[in-house]
């Protein structure tokens, strides 16, 4: 069976993530001490124990969600248990771009840390440096807007006063905007009055991610990027980007750099990765949203998602009975 690896990015976090398989398997432990080795933090205490407060800062979640995804696809890969295709959406990129071998766990580590710092800095400073003290700070926000067409929604976007984007093309009927609080408030209040309030939420996030808000960021994390080694892809990728394969490593350096203040094509990248005969999707690393957004846009298609020794075993059991069917 032929599977894709997908990976989970920022909001998945929640506290004990981790510390079953970490528990079981010493493979997964190595990572939580490699983890804080490379960055000279308890990033282990924060996965296991919290306090959530702390896990919920963007420079934290980041990186907990990183630690935890490679410690699960290492674990999945000592069980015999490798990727034909992967992905991960936003963050998560980091995670799959270590599965398909561009970039060593450490440097992940190093790359990630330093864009989780230059984000949360740019969402407390707004867009323009020069007007730093006169913005009020977390200049910026998201929102998901549900059951709106694209083009209708870039309508709304347009008719807004500011700086508003759609930020995340997540399924069918699931669309997210970033930008300036009083903008994305204004394409909420628009888009309430088409489709209804309840299908209009904020995010609770740290800032306007994958929007223009986010340039003082991209330029900063631009340095730390082009220190880094990346090594052509081992396993197809598909790229938030471009919702498309790369396999050459400095057309991947290019669009990390990119994908801090463009959208996250994750709907193309789920159609890219069936085309090329996937219908078996794994969400490596805490929670299952990623999964509800294949069964959304993919139908036919089968999901799991490995988070703990539970969920493990379920997905053990089901590659199983696949093998005793043939």
């Amino acid at each position: 069976m032929q599977h894709a690896f997908i990976f989970p990015g920022q909001g998945s976090q929640k506290v004990g993530m981790g510390a079953e398989l970490a528990r079981t398997y010493p493979i997964a432990e190595d990572v939580f001490d490699e983890a804080e080795t490379v960055l000279g933090r308890p990033l282990r205490q924060l996965c296991f124990h919290g306090p959530e407060a702390e896990l919920k800062r963007t420079e934290n979640t980041q990186l907990a969600i990183l630690a935890c995804s490679v410690a699960t696809l290492r674990v999945l890969a000592q069980l015999g248990v490798v990727p034909k295709v992967v992905a991960g959406h936003s963050l998560g990129e980091y995670s799959a771009l270590v599965a398909a071998g561009v970039l060593e766990f450490a440097d992940a580590l190093q790359l990630v840390c330093a864009r989780a710092h230059f984000m949360a800095e740019a969402g407390a400073n707004g867009i323009n440096p020069c007007l730093q003290g006169q913005i009020p700070p977390q200049n910026g926000t998201m929102a998901a807007i549900l059951g709106m067409e694209t083009e209708q929604l870039q309508n709304l976007c347009e008719k807004a006063n500011g700086v508003v984007n759609i930020a995340n093309y997540n399924c069918p009927g699931q669309l997210v905007i970033s930008g300036e609080v009083d903008a994305v408030n204004h394409v909420i209040a628009l888009a309430k009055g088409e489709i209804g309030a309840r299908r209009c939420r904020t995010l609770p996030v740290s800032g306007a991610f994958h929007s223009p808000l986010m340039a003082p960021a991209q330029q900063k994390f631009g340095e730390a990027l082009n220190a880094v080694t990346l090594h052509p892809p081992q396993v197809a990728i598909a790229m938030n980007v471009t919702g498309e394969f790369a396999t050459d490593a400095d057309n991947i350096r290019s669009l990390l750099f990119q994908q801090i203040t463009q959208p996250v094509q994750w709907e193309k990248s789920l159609h890219t990765m069936a085309k090329a005969g996937i219908s078996h999707f794994v969400e490596v690393g805490p929670g299952k949203v990623l999964c509800g957004l294949v069964n959304r846009t993919l139908r036919g298609s089968s999901t799991a998602h490995i988070e703990d020794i539970d969920s493990l075993e379920v997905f053990r059991h089901s590659l199983r009975s696949n093998q005793d069917a043939r």
